[in-house]
Formats: C-alpha cells, structure tokens, sequence
C-alpha cells in the first residue's frame, strides 16, 4: 500500500460512523450486508449511511454488489490487511515482534 492509500483508508476511518460501519462488515465477513440492515444494527439515517459508505468505498474499504433489489457492502479484508501490513512494516526496527515473541509484551516498550 502507498502512502497515498494509506491516509485516506485512515482517514475514512477516523470517523465514528464509519468506523462502527466498518467494524460491523468484518463481523459480517464476506457475506456482508444490505445498507437497510446496516442502517437498522447502527441507528444511523439511511441518508447518513450512504454518505458514510461512498466515503469507505473511496477509500477502498468497502465494496458492493447489486443482489436483487438490495446493494449489498461488504468490508475488502484485502484492503484493510495492506493498510495493517503499511502501519507495521518497520516494526520494532526489524526485530520480530508481536504476541508470544521475547521482544513483545508487558514492559518490552512494544
């Protein structure tokens, strides 16, 4: 991921709404889901919502397709997985890091 893609998918994100928006498409996995059950599991105005996705699929977050009368959005895993891979790449100066290694974990400063 550039760094370019890396701001807006963070900026996209930096938004309440958006980020409960997100969140909850995870969960769904690659099912996803209809805007109308998004709208209803967050309380969010349908007209709000629109807005809130056109934002995460220009950010490359979402994606959607038509099925039947109903757009169905779906989180691109893909997408959020480059941007998790961009924030972590010179982790800990090369050293490996993460859960369960020696340079990881209470007072490491990790």
């Amino acid at each position: 991921m550039e760094t370019r893609g890396a701001l807006a998918a963070l900026s996209a994100l930096a938004q309440e709404s958006r980020l409960a928006v997100f969140r909850l498409l995870v969960q769904a996995g690659p099912e996803g889901l209809a805007a109308s059950r998004i709208a209803e599991e967050l309380d969010i105005a349908p007209s709000s919502l629109s807005f809130h996705l056109k934002e995460l699929s220009h950010a490359s977050l979402v994606t959607s397709r038509q099925q039947g009368r109903f757009v169905i959005y779906c989180a691109d895993v893909q997408a959020m997985n480059a941007l998790i891979g961009f924030l972590t790449e010179n982790c800990c100066g090369g050293i490996p890091c993460g859960p369960g290694t020696a340079s990881c974990g209470p007072g490491a400063g990790c």
